[in-house]
C-alpha cells in the first residue's frame, strides 16, 4: 500500500499529524501498537501554548477542565497568578486526562479520513539509508514520509538514531490520582522546593493538576542533574509529597498505583531521508516543567506544513523551522538544569524565581511554555540573555555538574 505520511505512534502528535495530513488531502496511516483506548501516564497539564495548538488544529476542548493560572509555592513563599494575555496565546490552560484527551485526537483523526490502526507496532523499512515505509504486523505500508511520533523514543526511534544525547539532562515523573473537593479549581499548583528522604533538595516540582471530575492528578518529577539522582525514590518522593498537600487538599487515598515515565529532552538526530522525530521522539520536552504535547502539536503541524510545501526537502526545512522555534529556549533549559541540580544553587534560585512579582511573571511563562525564540517583552529578553550566558559557562556546567 502506498501512502503519503506513515505516522508511528498514536499520542497528541501521532493524531495530530495524521488530522493534519487527512485534512490537507494526504493519504496519512497511523499505527498505534496499544489497543483503542489505551491510557498513557502523564500530567494531564495542558499549557495556553497547547489551547492555541488545539484551536490552529480546530479541536473542540470545551470538555476539558479549564485553567486560568497557576499557583506557585517556594518554601513558605506562594504566588497565584493568571495565564498572561498575549498575542499569541489564549489566558487559559485545561487540564485534560490523557486516555480521554488521546482517544479524542484519535476519533477526529479518524473523522477527517485518516486510516488509523490498533495493536499495530510499526518499525521503519530503510532502503540505502532512506526510510520508505514502515512494515506493521507483517505488512508493507510504503510512504513518502515517516513521522516518528513515538513518545519517549523506542525502538523504531533506536533504529534511525533518534535517540536521546547521554550527556544531556532527561526527567523522571510519577504521577497517580486522588479525590479531593477542591478537583474543580482553576488553577494548577506547584510546589518548587521539593526534597527527597535524606532532605536534598530536588531539581523538579511537585504539582497539583485538578481535573474537574472529582479527582486531581497528584504527581512529582526530578532532573538528571541532581545529587544522588540514581537513588531517587520516585514512590518515596510522591507519598511525602502526598503528606504535605494532604490537608490543604483534603486529599484521599490513590485511586490506582502510582505510574512513573521518562522524560527525554535531548535527541541526537531528528531527521533523516524519508522521515522526522516529532514532539518528545525529538527531545522536545521543557526541562522546567517536564512538558511537550504544546511543542508535539506544533511539531506534528509544521512536519505535514513542510510535506506539503515539499515533499523532497520536507525533513531538512521540518529540522530547521522547528530548530529556529524550539532549540534555543530547550537548551537554555537543558544548561540551566546543570546549575539547580547543586543543592547550594537551588534554593537561592527559587527565592529568585518567586521573590518579586516580575521575576514571577517570568518563571511563570517558562513554566507555561510560553517562551521561544519570537517571545517579545522581559521574557524574551531575559531567555536570549541568559541564552548568550549560559552558552559561555556551558563546559564549566558540565564539568562541575552535580553527581547523579
Amino acid at each position: 500500500m502506498q501512502f503519503d505520511i506513515a505516522v508511528i505512534g498514536g499520542g497528541p502528535g501521532g493524531s495530530a499529524t495524521a488530522i493534519a495530513a487527512a485534512r490537507a488531502g494526504l493519504r496519512v496511516v497511523l499505527c498505534e501498537k496499544g489497543p483503542y483506548g489505551r491510557d498513557k501516564v502523564c500530567g494531564d497539564g495542558l499549557t495556553p501554548r497547547a489551547i492555541a495548538a488545539l484551536d490552529d488544529l480546530n479541536i473542540d476542548h470545551s470538555v476539558a477542565h479549564r485553567i486560568d493560572g497557576l499557583r506557585m509555592i517556594a518554601g513558605k513563599k506562594q504566588r497565584e497568578l493568571q495565564w498572561p494575555t498575549t498575542s499569541r496565546f489564549p489566558h487559559h490552560g485545561a487540564v485534560w486526562p490523557r486516555q480521554k484527551f488521546d482517544n479524542h485526537l484519535l476519533d477526529v483523526a479518524i473523522a477527517a479520513g485518516a486510516d488509523v490502526r490498533f495493536n499495530a507496532e510499526a518499525m521503519p523499512i530503510l532502503e540505502d539509508d532512506v526510510v520508505v515505509g514502515v512494515e506493521v504486523n507483517g505488512e508493507v505500508v510504503r510512504a513518502s514520509l515517516v513521522v516518528l511520533a513515538t513518545g519517549a523514543q523506542g525502538a523504531a526511534a533506536k533504529m534511525l538514531g533518534a535517540v536521546r544525547d547521554p550527556d544531556e539532562t532527561f526527567g523522571l515523573a510519577i504521577r497517580a490520582y486522588a479525590p479531593t473537593p477542591r478537583h474543580a479549581e482553576r488553577h494548577l499548583e506547584a510546589c518548587l522546593s521539593l526534597r527527597d528522604e535524606h532532605g536534598t533538595p530536588v531539581p523538579g516540582y511537585g504539582w497539583m493538576f485538578p481535573a474537574g471530575d472529582g479527582t486531581v492528578n497528584i504527581g512529582v518529577g526530578a532532573l538528571s542533574t541532581m545529587k544522588g539522582f540514581k537513588k531517587l525514590n520516585l514512590n518515596t518522593l510522591l507519598d511525602q509529597y502526598a503528606s504535605i498537600v494532604r490537608e490543604p487538599w483534603s486529599l484521599g487515598e490513590y485511586i490506582d498505583k502510582p505510574r512513573a515515565w521518562r522524560l527525554p529532552m535531548s535527541c541526537v538526530r531528528r531527521h533523516g531521508r524519508g522521515w522526522v522525530a516529532i514532539g518528545d521522539a525529538a527531545g522536545f520536552v521543557n526541562p522546567m516543567n517536564g512538558e511537550g504535547i504544546d511543542y508535539a502539536l506544533e511539531s506534528a503541524m509544521l512536519a505535514v506544513s513542510c510535506f506539503v510545501s515539499n515533499p523532497e526537502t520536507a525533513p531538512v526545512d521540518y529540522d530547521r523551522q522547528v530548530g529556529e522555534r524550539f532549540d534555543a529556549f530547550l537548551r537554555t533549559g537543558r544548561r540551566f538544569s546543570f546549575i539547580i541540580g547543586h543543592p547550594w544553587l537551588l534554593k537561592p534560585g527559587l527565592r529568585v524565581a518567586v521573590g518579586t512579582q516580575a521575576a514571577a511573571d517570568i518563571t511563570l511563562a517558562v513554566m507555561g511554555n510560553l517562551i521561544d525564540s519570537t517571545t517579545p517583552g522581559a521574557a524574551g529578553r531575559v531567555m536570549r540573555f541568559a541564552d548568550n550566558a549560559l552558552r559561555i559557562a556551558d563546559p564549566l556546567l558540565r564539568r562541575t555538574r552535580a553527581k547523579a
